[in-house]
């Protein structure tokens, strides 16, 4: 038992990395430890420029493709295998109860498995490496309780908005973010990912959805996919690791929100938290769309997408990024990706994409992006004179049909 304000020295189950490994690894090459102590708990991907944009992201893809071989890593991604959040929940590396930390901001993700996920620095991920120990000051909890259902055309992704809208993007600063309440069992498993992942934008240190029938089930289908040989055994140790709130738990803050109530809501340039309704920002012209990212990059994202520019062609430019090799495999199955073409849309290989500014649909100056990701501050996508919009996907793939902010639901009916 542990309470918040302790501090404790962790050795986490899985330590995550990305492109940013051989920035990690030169720092790991100034300690005297030489080795990293336990490889098996390394997770890298190659997803934030990928493929490389430049030689000089090819070299550092290059240089990660040699640490990963001489430190015996095996948890490795390849280039288009797609983004670490997604990926490592669809291979099973991360899982209830387990502790990830990782270089990557959005390492909360995780925790809609019910993991301990949190993001910290790239010099204490090297030190980590060497020693296998972090120590960690256990979080104060910010409950947040969900009643009622979602409306149709309201997307999780609105309600995270409107959440950092209504705290602010401080409004969790350090803080373990819990979601509860009857709600979430009506939420799919792609639609509660959004959420632990969005509370890096109000500042958390992790987020937490305790597993239930809904996760277990998604978990041993995803297990007999990814890992046929061995998915029983997994599967069980999730079940031994997982953690549930105690009925006596203390929170320093506690909030339940009605999802009925929520509309489709935007954030607005330059913060996540400069937020306003869809109707209130109506008609604002867009240059160009953007479907894919950590947080809305699913299968989900991309067949509400497909179902509002089926048998349309778009006004905007729309780039669709699937999070991982296995969702566009799914979406090609599914007919999406097909949709998406016909339409217009310009497809990308699996990963973060133009996401954090280095390529696959950057800005130009003075261009308004109407984005599905999560975060909108000034160069967020390469250019600081450009403006980006925050949506769900379905109104981000309205807004590329009609060149405005829209509701999909405005649109006119399609007779083809």
């Amino acid at each position: 038992m542990v309470s918040a304000g302790e501090v404790l020295d962790i050795a986490p189950d899985v330590i995550l990395s990305h492109d940013n490994t051989a920035a990690i690894a030169q720092i790991f090459r100034q300690l005297p430890h030489g080795r990293v102590k336990y490889p098996e708990r390394l997770a890298i991907t190659l997803d934030h420029a990928a493929p490389p944009p430049t030689p000089k992201h090819a070299q550092n893809h290059a240089q990660i493709r040699a640490f990963v071989q001489e430190q015996g890593i095996t948890h490795f991604f390849e280039v288009g295998r797609g983004i670490c959040h997604q990926v490592l929940c669809e291979e099973g590396i991360v899982g209830p109860g387990l502790t990830v930390l990782g270089a990557d901001s959005h390492t909360p993700h995780a925790g809609w498995l019910g993991a301990f996920g949190a993001g910290i620095g790239r010099s204490e991920v090297a030190a980590l490496w060497a020693t296998g120990e972090l120590w960690l000051r256990v979080p104060e909890t910010l409950r947040v309780t969900l009643t009622g259902q979602l409306q149709r055309g309201v997307m999780s992704k609105d309600f995270a908005i409107h959440l950092i809208g209504q705290l602010t993007a401080e409004g969790a600063n350090y803080m373990a973010v819990e979601f509860d309440g009857h709600a979430i069992a009506e939420l799919s498993p792609e639609s509660r990912m959004v959420l632990p992942n969005m509370m890096a934008e109000m500042g958390a240190k992790n987020a937490y959805i305790a597993p239930d029938d809904v996760t277990w089930q998604w978990l041993e289908q995803q297990l007999q996919r990814s890992r046929p040989d061995d998915w029983p055994e997994r599967l069980a140790y999730f079940r031994e690791m997982a953690l549930y709130p105690d009925a006596d738990a203390a929170y320093a803050e506690q909030h339940t929100i009605d999802l009925s109530t929520i509309e489709p809501t935007i954030s607005r340039p330059h913060t996540v938290d400069h937020t306003a309704l869809l109707s209130d920002v109506r008609g604002t012209p867009i240059d160009v769309g953007f479907i894919g990212t950590c947080t809305n990059g699913r299968l989900e994202d991309l067949a509400a997408a497909a179902s509002v520019v089926r048998g349309r062609h778009l006004g905007k430019r729309l780039i669709v990024i699937p999070a991982s090799s296995q969702v566009l495999q799914d979406a090609l199955a599914q007919g999406y990706i097909s949709t998406l073409v016909d339409a217009g849309a310009t497809i990308g290989v699996p990963g973060c994409g133009p996401c954090m500014g280095n390529h696959m649909g950057v800005l130009a100056p003075g261009e308004v992006c109407i984005s599905s990701a999560n975060r909108n501050f000034r160069g967020r996508m390469g250019e600081r004179e450009a403006g980006i919009y925050l949506a769900n996907p379905a109104v981000v793939a309205a807004s590329a049909i009609t060149g405005y902010i829209t509701h999909p639901a405005e649109l006119e009916p399609n007779t083809r």
